[in-house]
């Protein structure tokens, strides 16, 4: 074995949930009056936390996103996740054997903890994820790029940095789990591959991953 602990990024890694959130913050945002396409999104806030985009905003415009911006945007998210989320193709089959090797896993989002939950009961990948093994942004000061997730993650589950191994689709997760010292596997799925610099390794389906993490 390689590795002691396999870090999972949840949005567009666990769940496939990014084409989704995307496309209802692009709405959004331009409904506020901050003329957003999906692409944009996809390019800017991509595995953000939720502060990261209150600040680019501010940054770029000089104005607040509402007050209530996140609740209001969570709803939308969560509602359509009801109607529209699946799990990432092939990711039960790398989870079913990871548990099954005994190798030690958990997940580091971005995204709050209600949201993951509310991701892996709607998908069924709950029965992977004790609580013990679930970690958001919301347990640490700063979100991705910076490391303290992932870190965070590291110290919980009891294994050094560097007998970790993180898998990551956003630019973003990569710089974090390089700042923390981690080695990185990038998904291409729907980034490009050339966005994903600092990784060790890069797939492009989850049939690949099992083979490179066991």
């Amino acid at each position: 074995m390689r590795y002691d602990l396999i870090i999972f990024d949840n949005d567009g890694v666990l769940v496939d949930s990014e084409p989704i959130s995307n496309r209802l913050l692009a709405a959004y945002l331009t409904e506020l009056g901050h003329p957003t396409s999906y692409e944009d999104s996809i390019r800017d806030y991509m595995g953000s936390a939720m502060h990261r985009i209150h600040e680019l905003v501010l940054e770029r415009t000089g104005r607040r996103l509402p007050e209530d911006f996140d609740d209001v945007f969570h709803a939308r998210v969560f509602a359509a996740f009801e109607r529209e989320l699946k799990p990432v193709a092939g990711v039960d089959a790398v989870l079913e054997k990871l548990a099954g090797e005994q190798v030690p896993y958990c997940v580091a989002s971005s995204g709050s903890h209600e949201r993951i939950r509310v991701g892996h009961r709607t998908t069924g990948l709950d029965r992977w994820f004790a609580e013990e093994r679930v970690f958001s942004s919301q347990d640490v000061g700063r979100g991705k790029p910076a490391p303290d997730l992932f870190l965070y993650a590291a110290e919980r589950m009891g294994v050094a940095p560097e007998r970790c191994v993180v898998v990551e689709d956003s630019p973003l997760g990569v710089q974090a789990a390089v700042a923390a010292g981690m080695d990185v596997y990038g998904f291409t799925a729907m980034t490009p591959a050339e966005r994903l610099t600092g990784a060790n390794q890069l797939f492009s389906s989850m049939g690949e991953l099992a083979d490179l993490l066991i």
